[in-house]
């Protein structure tokens, strides 16, 4: 089935609604019909710079209205968007930027991203007469997104306009978007495969929120927002809702969740709560969404494919096994990617033939699930090492090979630890030559190639890693992270210093920390930060945003900022704060 293309569709939607707001976001607001003309003369100007049909460009900008008509534009140019997250490591953009072979580079600033020879750069705001239209077709490229690679290096999947059109067209004949245009709040990384399921919703006429950094990762700022502008449509991971879930109260926008399973918990809390919330589960190299659920019910569970999509659970044999027999899941239709950029091999063994016939493709996802009552599939884990943390899909190989590149580390292994329901962490553990490596300078190593998603939560140097009898990393044999005793709980006229201290003890289970320590040295990642913040701004009444900590050198440096943030609420709500409640 052919569906009508996303930027056909937008080209619609502004013809149709042109006063209508198109994108609002942290540098002004853009009408549809203002979108569509910055789209067709930055299109132009790539044109004029020999962009055409089949090429990749570039997309290094923050999170503002820019970003947007910088990828409509290279849509419009006939070309395929590659996202380059200026959170990302320099190592990481020049692989990216070389790996993917882009002509050029769209950016605000051109000394961010090394570039192969030849590439040039292009601001948004650059002027030129409207693009010539571009005859393509739903097989052209669309975009280039990196994923976690097995073998050290991220991968790049290229994802088909076909591809696209089919998954807004699907979520669309299952009923999970609204028929009227809503306000959609794009919350994930551009980086991200979710990203695309958000904000190519601007191209059926939705207005699109673009949630800047500083407001999507602050729970308070973000349930603002969202009341400011009238959001009916946000996407999340479990985690973030788990951030989310006091802010949200009393609001009513719909709830797209995926990046991760979604916690029984969790699924019970929304189903039994009236919150309208949808499960949806696909890998990126089938386009974002394969099976939709409505949170409702029992569960959880992720539902059933989205129309014109086959999902199979079969055998090492690739045949069907019996319900509730657990199979490896394979994925068929509109949806498939065309394969990983620059891996034949890779691309050979992950999109196999389709046993339906017809020179179809299928991708093996490498995700275990069963068929339950009802028909719907139940997840069930995965097949290799492949995992899914705080949403972000991980290698951990990828992470490994970057541990090795250190040239004082031997060899190296990760996992994940649990060390509380739901608190799932990366270790490291590795092996050392002559020279004796600190744990604290191995992951300064890492924090320089790998995103910040990717990063241990620490690293343990052993004398050798621990073999199964042929030879292989034995991963059960590894020592467990000692648990932390518990620390003492501060006494009730407890100052400040030890207030906040308790805190980071808390979050990091640890038993002592110092004032000197930091954060993320300590163990600490986003969500923990947003814990830590979020636990002290109730507490403590006091104004404080996650930058607070993440910008801070050290515990003693994060505490004059809480202190300056308390004494900031105290003036603004003096009521709220009892006896005991002044700031010390």
């Amino acid at each position: 089935m052919t569906h009508t293309d996303a930027l056909t569709r937008f080209l619609k939607a502004a013809e149709a609604t042109p006063d209508r707001a198109a994108v609002r976001a942290v540098d002004g607001e853009l009408t549809f019909a203002a979108l569509e003309r910055r789209t067709a003369e930055l299109a132009g100007a790539l044109q004029s710079r020999g962009i055409g049909r089949g090429d990749r460009v570039g997309v290094h900008l923050p999170r503002t209205a820019e970003l947007v008509v910088a990828l409509l534009a290279v849509w419009r140019a006939g070309a395929a968007y590659v996202p380059l997250d200026p959170s990302y490591p320099q190592d990481r953009l020049a692989y990216m930027a070389a790996d993917s072979g882009i002509s050029l580079l769209i950016t605000a600033d051109a000394a961010a991203v090394t570039l192969p020879e030849g590439v040039a750069t292009l601001r948004t705001a650059a002027a030129h007469a409207p693009a010539e239209a571009v005859a393509f077709t739903a097989l052209d490229p669309a975009y280039v997104i990196y994923t976690s690679g097995s073998t050290g290096r991220p991968k790049g999947v290229e994802v088909s306009r076909g591809n696209v059109a089919s998954l807004l067209a699907g979520l669309e004949e299952n009923g999970m978007y609204r028929p009227e245009a809503g306000v959609v709040g794009w919350n994930a990384s551009v980086s991200f495969d979710a990203s695309v399921q958000q904000w190519a919703r601007i191209c059926r006429g939705d207005t699109l929120v673009v949630i800047d950094d500083a407001r999507r990762t602050d729970p308070v700022a973000l349930a603002a927002l969202l009341d400011e502008h009238g959001v009916t449509d946000l996407d999340l991971t479990p985690s973030h809702w788990e951030l989310l879930r006091e802010p949200l109260t009393g609001r009513t926008p719909r709830l797209f969740m995926g990046g991760e399973p979604v916690p029984a918990s969790t699924w019970q809390e929304i189903a039994t709560g009236g919150i309208e919330a949808l499960n949806l589960y696909g890998p990126t190299e089938c386009t974002v969404d394969s099976t939709a659920a409505w949170i409702t019910g029992e569960g959880p569970h992720i539902g059933t494919a989205l129309p014109g999509v086959s999902v199979r659970v079969l055998d090492e044999a690739l045949r069907p096994v019996a319900d509730g027999v657990t199979g490896e899941v394979y994925i068929a239709g509109p949806g498939v990617a065309h394969g990983y950029v620059n891996r034949p091999g890779l691309t050979a063994e992950r999109f196999v033939a389709d046993p339906a016939g017809g020179g179809a493709r299928m991708y093996r996802t490498g995700d275990r699930a069963r068929i339950a009552a009802g028909g719907v599939l139940e997840y069930a884990g995965r097949v290799d090492r492949q995992i899914k943390l705080r949403g972000y899909r991980i290698e951990l190989g990828e992470i490994e090979g970057a541990l090795t590149r250190h040239p004082e580390v031997a060899e190296g292994v990760v996992t994940v630890h649990e060390s509380a329901p739901g608190d799932q962490r990366l270790i490291a553990y590795v092996t050392t030559g002559t020279a004796s490596p600190t744990a604290a300078g191995i992951l300064d190593h890492l924090r320089a190639v790998l995103p910040a998603h990717m990063i241990p939560s620490g690293v343990t140097i052993l004398d050798a890693l621990p073999l199964t009898p042929n030879g292989k990393v034995d991963h059960a044999a590894l020592p467990i992270p000692a648990a932390a005793p518990a620390a003492a709980a501060p006494a009730a006229d407890a100052s400040l210093d030890e207030q906040v201290a308790d805190v980071w003890r808390t979050v990091l289970g640890l038993a002592t920390v110092e004032p000197t320590d930091d954060f993320l040295a300590l163990g600490g990642h986003s969500l923990a930060a947003l814990r830590v913040v979020h636990i002290l701004r109730r507490k403590l009444n006091a104004e404080l945003q996650l930058r607070h900590l993440l910008d801070s050198r050290d515990l003693a440096d994060f505490t004059e900022s809480v202190r300056t943030a308390a004494r900031a609420g105290v003036a603004k709500r003096p009521s709220l704060v009892g006896a005991g409640g002044g700031v010390r």
